[in-house]
């Protein structure tokens, strides 16, 4: 039990979020002009790997219609780009900007500030190791949203 992986992150995941946490407002009338679904949203684009409308609808459990319209406004915001991509033209790729970036950073739970802090007290080798097991978490967890939605 003493290298019990998920142990071990249900422990350390909550000391991270409350030594970074943020109370703030996400809302449509902030400063990005995104709401908190907004910005998830925005935090499931990749600038170089693009997904489908569809598959990103499902994934994130929205209608279509909802999505579509959703990415129509925060392209008008520059925050994602759509293009067609490849030889299936009906393939609409969106992908973050990096004003889109900005404002995930922006609207994030987590403070950059305290994100930064944290990770300054790390060696280099160490915050490498840190940001891409976090990486390697995350796509576990899409992983698994993927399956169960299947």
């Amino acid at each position: 039990m003493k290298n019990d992986p998920v142990f071990q992150i249900q422990r350390d995941y909550p000391r991270i979020y409350l030594a970074c946490h943020v109370d703030h407002v996400r809302a449509r009338t902030s400063v990005h002009g995104i709401s908190s679904r907004d910005s998830s949203l925005l935090a499931h684009l990749d600038a170089s790997d693009a997904q489908t409308a569809g598959a990103l609808a499902a994934h994130l459990g929205v209608a279509a219609s909802t999505l579509s319209a959703t990415l129509m406004r925060l392209e008008s915001l520059n925050y994602l780009t759509r293009s067609r991509e490849g030889s299936d033209k009906r393939f609409v790729a969106p992908k973050l900007t990096a004003k889109g970036r900005e404002a995930i950073a922006a609207t994030s739970v987590l403070d950059k500030a305290r994100v930064a802090e944290a990770l300054a007290v790390l060696t280099a080798k160490e915050r490498a190791a840190a940001v891409r097991g976090l990486a390697l978490l995350a796509k576990g967890a899409t992983a698994i949203v993927r399956k169960r939605k299947g």
